[in-house]
């Protein structure tokens, strides 16, 4: 153990004798926390009096465990400044702050974080200040089983409407596959995002994530139909041939209230982010299409036939038909003599 002793403290300010008052930092008791890699706070042990001893071995105030922490690594001890100061003992790791090492001593404060071996940590006294309570607005009622089984209910419905939609040979295996192939990637996604939940918000939130899935899912199927239904009864075509931007939407909206349900302190900041990628998206959807066809358009004509009795803007006359055939052949023609 290192012959190195801390000035004594006054009783009453709990400051080194002859330090300035101002020493907010020395005010015990002291709390060590031990943190994971992203921050949080994963242990705290509180400290009475200094000076605090730091390692592996079972008479230090602080015992860290940690293989690549020495017996006897660190000690904390009043510095003549008002501050606190963090000491190695000699160890071979030494201690590493900002990703240097520390040759002799360091002046440290309750956002200092150092690392001792493989273990991140930082001291706080009893005056450190913390900040405002966050407001509460994670939903709690939309978690558990019943809102999972919703989603997955979603999902499932969803599946089977679009097996149901694309079936044209009566094959009865499509009804089983396309649900448990929704059901499968529900799971997987809804775990990977419950999975940076738990990681980042502390909870995995598993039943909230399949719902937002089924949601989206039920959503994307329904939003595709629903726009060839209109467009096909009201001759709409863009609202096929531009479909791919209303799944993009669909989707962005679907990883916000993921992302809201992680970190649902910075939803202004992810409702931006995420209408930002949409907008990206699409617009890289735009440029390919012009580049593959010359078209922003998705498809280069209305690939939705529907039972006529859907129809209700008014028939074409083959008059005006024959008229749109001819200008449209124009039009081609002049594409291909340029070409040439």
């Amino acid at each position: 153990m290192s012959e190195h002793t801390s000035q004594p403290l006054d009783k009453a300010t709990s400051t080194p004798a002859g330090a300035p008052a101002r020493t907010e930092s020395l005010r015990g008791p002291w709390t060590i926390e031990t943190l994971a890699r992203n921050g949080e706070v994963l242990h705290r042990h509180r400290v009475a009096a200094l000076p605090i001893r730091m390692g592996r071995a079972y008479d230090n105030d602080f015992i860290v465990d940690d293989d690549y922490a020495a017996g006897h690594h660190a000690v904390v001890e009043a510095g003549p400044d008002g501050r606190l100061r963090l000491r190695d003992l000699g160890s071979r790791n030494g201690i590493v702050h900002k990703s240097r090492r520390i040759k002799d001593e360091l002046a440290i404060d309750g956002d200092t974080v150092v690392r001792m071996g493989h273990t991140s940590l930082r001291i706080r006294g009893a005056a450190h200040r913390v900040a405002p309570e966050l407001v509460d607005r994670t939903m709690h009622g939309w978690e558990g089983m019943l809102p999972g089984g919703a989603g997955i209910v979603l999902a499932v419905l969803a599946a089977l409407l679009v097996a149901w939609l694309t079936d044209d040979s009566n094959d009865l295996e499509r009804y089983a596959l396309f649900p448990a192939a929704a059901g499968g990637i529900g799971l997987a996604w809804a775990g990977l995002w419950a999975f940076g939940n738990r990681l980042f918000g502390r909870r995995a939130r598993l039943g909230r994530h399949l719902f937002i899935y089924g949601c989206a899912l039920a959503a994307l199927v329904g939003v595709r139909l629903l726009a060839s239904v209109v467009a096909y009864a009201w001759s709409l075509e863009w609202l096929t041939a531009y479909a791919s931007h209303a799944a993009v939407a669909t989707v962005a909206v679907a990883v916000y209230f993921h992302l809201a349900t992680v970190t649902p302190q910075y939803r202004r900041r992810l409702r931006l982010a995420c209408g930002a990628l949409a907008l990206l998206v699409s617009g890289l959807i735009l440029a390919g299409n012009m580049q593959r066809h010359g078209r922003t358009a998705d498809e280069l004509y209305m690939p939705v036939l529907l039972p006529p009795e859907l129809r209700a803007s008014p028939d074409v006359p083959v008059a005006d038909y024959i008229d749109q055939v001819g200008a449209m052949k124009k039009e081609i023609d002049a594409e291909r003599n340029s070409g040439n």
